[in-house]
């Protein structure tokens, strides 16, 4: 009788670790859209927002079938879940991204893909990816930025190929867009 109860407590144990596991690692791309988002609404900072929804209505927009790069980018956009983007001159606000955005980094499995420090400007690019290597599902930017430049935090999430990222900074034109563009080159 013992042993019949200690195998029902073990099941029911095993099953709410797996369900709590299962929703961690759903909910981990949404917690990184959360955790930054203490930073809409700061008056010394600039945002950037844009929802699944959004992108759902983007990709409906009807474009000629001659033009390759437009049905790319609409082809992306239906991949992507959110969009965050932030940035700020002011070095209070700075220092503040810079702390959500290591603490993130700490907690949330991404890998490093690309940093460069440059001219002042330090640039940070990470990923979590998919089932392949250039397929994604959370893309993490900060560039700390130097003396009178911007600094930028861009989280992005969805199920996208690395590849397809410089079709959207040159269409929405992203802060940082062209220090992403340079890390996902050749990247296959």
């Amino acid at each position: 009788m013992k042993a019949t109860i200690q195998k029902s407590i073990n099941r029911s144990f095993s099953k709410k670790c797996l369900i709590t596991l299962v929703f961690l690692v759903i909910s981990s791309p949404f917690f990184a859209q959360a955790v930054f988002d203490k930073f809409d609404g700061q008056d010394d900072v600039t945002s950037i927002i844009v929802n699944k929804k959004m992108f759902d209505l983007m990709s409906k927009v009807k474009v000629d079938a001659s033009d390759k790069e437009t049905q790319q980018y609409l082809s992306l956009i239906k991949k992507l879940d959110n969009l965050k983007v932030f940035t700020t001159k002011s070095t209070r606000a700075e220092g503040e991204m810079k702390a959500a955005a290591e603490k993130y980094i700490k907690t949330a499995g991404l890998e490093e893909l690309m940093r460069v420090n440059e001219n002042g400007r330090n640039i940070k690019i990470l990923v979590k990816s998919g089932t392949s290597d250039s397929q994604i599902r959370e893309l993490l930017m900060f560039i700390e930025g130097a003396k009178n430049e911007d600094t930028v935090l861009m989280s992005l999430t969805g199920n996208f190929d690395l590849n397809e990222i410089s079709v959207l900074t040159d269409k929405m034109r992203i802060p940082g867009g062209d220090d992403l563009k340079k890390a996902t080159k050749g990247r296959k």
